[in-house]
């Protein structure tokens, strides 16, 4: 295979481990744990694997020999730089513990481990995908672990490769799944440990002890030299307005780090627009009322950033979808039999009465898009939904009442964007790859303490790696009771930004000079090489959250 010259160079990068990690090691028991909430439901379901201890490694200075181990591995969900630094990392964390240690990677995902695919990972192949982006070195898949059936398949084939460890490498649904499969196979003795690591570019998966989930970093550094550009070329053309979506589904951390590092005129954040309370229109005249202030200075250009997961945040609306993923979990073939264009009354008459009065209100398409196929969750897949375009045609319009008010002079012309795959599988920062070959190494660790339903963590993240803290958390502390396609099912939580942290607080007070004036930054390319503070730095969004620690 071809290599451009920046993957050759990267190749022989090698990642920085935790200074406790880079000799034999102990681990160190804290404090038993409890689930963030519905603790009774959580440890009713996960009897098992409730209440295990926080655990944290240390340097032995009695080391010990070590054991042949297999140790089966699966990506799971979407895809997120740096996964093959922590395949990487396991498969060197195994070979340390013994170099008789054998690495099984399950091919696209959950399913491989359902239907038997696997490859064997040997050095060579490994040597090829170290430092890259991409899940390709095995593929990944969205098939969820749910029943007793799977299990038991997956089993079979764990037991004739003689596989003990199983590493799913995740976001929140994924582990949640790790955190099942665990339970199954510690209650049912069949010696098998699970072990999880924190995946996903939105940057939902965290608590204090998973500071981030490995890939927003490169993933937010990507889209913010890609904003950049729009923003000089829009200060160059001065006459555009650049409504630009970043993905996000559940939170908003991806456009509020962008906006930390770009400094647009707008930005969006979800969490903040259902604590206020706001309709889509106190939104659409926020936004006309930035862009005719800045008209009014002789500027008709600007940036606007939308999270995906918008549309559900605003409270009108996000009551609207909840009653409409319960009905079309429970009618959807009646809803599959009405024809195309009797949908949308067939909808507004099964509605409660507020609820339909809010799907009338909306504009036909984005109506349609609310019944489109689900996720595999049974929610609306909000990415379908154009909410930059939405919004940019009711800000025309609203631009054009206070134009007949005399309230506006300026010109609109708006351009969209939505930045989401082109991050998903960005060659890692520096800091994805450090941070994904530690968790990787670090799950190796945690198979030999022993120890099964725990998820890898690396914290400390904004000190240099050697001073990195490396450990576990039981997974089921992070687990809460949440709807999921009519029923109430064990999920861990998502992590929204907080209104009332530092990141949020930072962006909040500097909002209103970017709305009027022009204040944009240009970030330019992930660097690779040169001084640290160039090429190492961890987001800006671990680095406020730090701040007085």
């Amino acid at each position: 295979m071809k290599k451009s010259a920046l993957q050759k160079a990267r190749a022989t990068y090698q990642p920085k481990l935790p200074i406790a990690l880079t000799g034999p090691v102990k681990a160190v028991l804290g404090k038993p744990t409890e689930s963030v909430a519905n603790q009774d439901e959580i440890k009713q379901l996960f009897p098992e694997t409730y209440g295990l201890p926080e655990l944290r490694f240390e340097k032995n200075t009695t080391p010990s020999a070590g054991r042949p181990i297999n140790v089966g591995v699966i990506l799971s969900g979407g895809q997120a730089p740096g996964g093959h630094n922590v395949i990487s990392g396991l498969f060197d964390g195994i070979k340390k513990i013994h170099r008789d240690s054998r690495l099984f990677g399950f091919i696209m995902g959950p399913g491989g481990l359902v239907d038997h695919k696997y490859i064997e990972l040997t050095s060579s192949i490994i040597d090829e995908y170290r430092n890259t982006g991409g899940f390709d070195i095995i593929g990944s898949g969205r098939t969820k672990l749910e029943t007793k059936e799977q299990f038991d398949k997956g089993l079979e084939i764990l037991k004739e490769l003689n596989i003990t460890a199983l590493v799913i490498i995740g976001g929140d649904d994924s582990n949640t799944n790790a955190a099942v499969l665990a339970e199954y196979y510690k209650a049912t003795g069949a010696g098998v440990q699970v072990i999880g690591c924190p995946k996903t570019i939105d940057g939902d998966l965290k608590n204090d002890l998973i500071e981030t989930s490995f890939g927003f970093d490169t993933a937010t550094k990507v889209y913010s030299e890609v904003i950049g550009n729009i923003q000089r070329d829009c200060n160059s053309a001065k006459k555009y307005w650049h409504f630009i979506k970043l993905m996000g589904r559940s939170a908003s951390h991806i456009a509020l780090e962008c906006a930390l590092q770009c400094q647009p005129n707008v930005c969006i954040i979800s969490e903040e627009v259902e604590a206020k309370n706001l309709t889509l229109q106190d939104i659409v005249n926020q936004l006309a009322d930035v862009v005719a202030n800045r008209a009014a200075e002789g500027n008709n250009f600007g940036t606007v950033l939308i999270p995906e997961g918008l549309i559900e945040f605003i409270p009108a609306v996000k009551a609207l979808i909840a009653e409409l993923n319960d009905f079309l979990a429970t009618n959807a073939e009646d809803f599959a039999r009405v024809a195309p264009a009797d949908q949308r009354q067939f909808i507004i008459d099964h509605l409660s009465k507020a609820n339909a009065e809010t799907y009338a209100s909306l504009p036909t398409g984005v109506a349609r898009q609310l019944t489109l196929d689900r996720d595999p969750h049974g929610n609306v897949q909000v990415s379908l939904i154009e909410t930059e375009k939405l919004l940019s045609e009711m800000v025309g319009k609203r631009l054009a009442q206070l134009k007949a008010e005399g309230k506006y002079v300026g010109k609109f012309s708006p351009l969209h964007h939505f930045f989401g795959y082109e991050g998903r599988c960005a060659a890692p920062s520096n800091f994805d790859a450090d941070y994904c070959y530690a968790l990787g190494f670090n799950a190796a660790c945690l198979i030999n303490a022993g120890v099964t339903g725990y998820m890898s963590s690396v914290r400390n993240l904004v000190k240099p790696a050697v001073q990195w803290i490396a450990g576990g958390i039981p997974i089921t502390m992070m687990m809460n009771m949440e709807r999921r396609n009519g029923e109430l099912k064990p999920v861990i939580q998502k992590a929204l930004v907080r209104l009332d942290g530092a990141p949020f607080r930072k962006f909040a007070a500097q909002r209103k000079d970017w709305a009027l004036n022009t204040c944009y930054i240009y970030p330019g390319p992930i660097q690779y090489f040169g001084p640290a503070e160039v090429c190492d730095q961890p987001s800006l969004t671990l680095q406020y959250e730090h701040v007085g620690k």
